[in-house]
């Protein structure tokens, strides 16, 4: 499978919208206790026959680059590392020094993805997930692996 990364653009807004509601129930993700609204972030996309087959979001805030949201809609493909070594370099050339992460405690396939990748443990935030919910109601109580959701894991990989 041969795809390609590029920017989002303003024309992808509509297609990537409706997947993020589709996953995540709205445009709107809470992450940290900080809400974003996916549209007005930057982002990356995989496209495979003009067709987007993935996406990630990301904030660069000094030296750490943030993912906000990963999907690959080509599940096994290399879709997901390919976002990720794409914004790795966007990082490093905006003079980052970590990639960062964070997920949900019921998400054991993220988990696993992102460690495998190198990514280590950073940060528990314990009970973080209750006050979300405040925010953006949508949130479920029960996620995969039928695993109550509570509490996020942040996790980093330092950029050479």
């Amino acid at each position: 499978m041969t795809f390609q990364i590029k920017a989002i653009q303003t024309q992808d807004h509509s297609e990537i919208s409706e997947t993020v509601k589709k996953l995540w129930g709205n445009e709107i993700i809470v992450v940290h206790g900080e809400i974003f609204n996916t549209s007005t972030l930057e982002g990356l996309k995989a496209i495979l026959d003009e067709q987007i087959i993935g996406f990630l979001h990301y904030q660069i805030r000094k030296k750490e680059c943030e993912i906000l949201t990963l999907a690959s809609l080509e599940e096994r493909q290399g879709v997901g590392s390919a976002l990720i070594d794409a914004v790795e370099i966007i990082a490093s050339e905006q003079g980052c020094r970590v990639l960062s992460v964070t997920t949900t405690n019921d998400n054991l396939h993220a988990l696993g993805f992102y460690q495998r990748r190198g990514f280590h443990l950073a940060a528990l935030y314990p009970g973080i997930v209750n006050a979300s919910r405040k925010v953006k109601p949508t949130i479920p109580e029960i996620g995969d692996n039928n695993i109550p959701i509570r509490d996020e894991l942040h996790l980093k990989i330092n950029i050479p």
